[in-house]
C-alpha cells in the first residue's frame, strides 16, 4: 500500500475536525504534515471522484468530507486511492523455468494464489468493517487535545 493511504485517512480526520462549514486547500492540508501539495493533492482528487470528499474552487475553495465519517470504510478510501484491483496477482510462475512440466499436471489454483486470496479477503472485509467515525474516536482517546490543535492551526489562515 503506498502512503497516499495514510494522507487520505488523515486528511479525511482532519477535515472532520476542521468541520463541514469551511473548506480547506489541498496545500494548506499538505502544509500541516509537511507533505509534497502537489502528490497529496492526487490523493484528495481521487477521494472526490469516489465520493468520499467534495471539491469547491475559487478563494474560498478547497476539500470537504461528502458524507459523515461512520459512512466512510477504510476500504473506501483504500479503494480510491489503491483502486480494486487485488494486492496480489499470482503470475504463474510455477509454471515457469526447469521446474515447469505439463500444465495439467498442476492444481486449478496455485496454493500460494490461494493463501493470499484468503488472506486478502480477510484483510478487506476487516477494513469494510471499520469506520473512519471509529478511528476518530480511538484517535481522540489516544491524543484529546488533537481535535483543537487541528482546529487552531487551521483557523489561522
Amino acid at each position: 500500500m503506498n502512503e497516499g493511504v495514510e494522507w487520505a485517512l488523515h486528511s479525511c480526520l482532519n477535515l472532520a475536525w476542521i468541520g463541514p462549514e469551511r473548506a480547506v486547500t489541498a496545500a494548506r492540508l499538505a502544509a500541516y504534515h509537511e507533505l509534497p501539495a502537489a502528490y497529496l493533492n492526487k490523493q484528495l482528487q481521487a477521494l472526490t471522484r469516489a465520493g468520499i470528499l467534495t471539491s469547491t474552487s475559487g478563494p474560498k475553495g478547497g476539500f470537504r468530507l461528502a458524507r459523515p465519517l461512520d459512512r466512510i470504510t477504510l476500504m473506501d478510501v483504500v479503494t480510491a486511492i489503491e483502486g480494486p484491483e487485488e494486492a496480489f496477482r499470482c503470475g504463474e510462475i510455477r509454471q515457469q523455468g526447469p521446474g515447469a512440466g505439463p500444465a495439467d499436471g498442476y492444481a486449478a489454483e496455485c496454493a500460494i494464489a490461494g493463501a493470499m486470496g484468503a488472506a486478502e479477503l480477510a484483510w478487506r472485509r476487516e477494513l469494510a468493517a471499520r469506520t473512519l467515525d471509529g478511528v476518530r474516536e480511538q484517535a481522540e482517546r489516544q491524543a484529546p487535545s488533537a481535535p483543537d490543535r487541528i482546529r487552531r492551526w487551521f483557523a489561522n489562515v
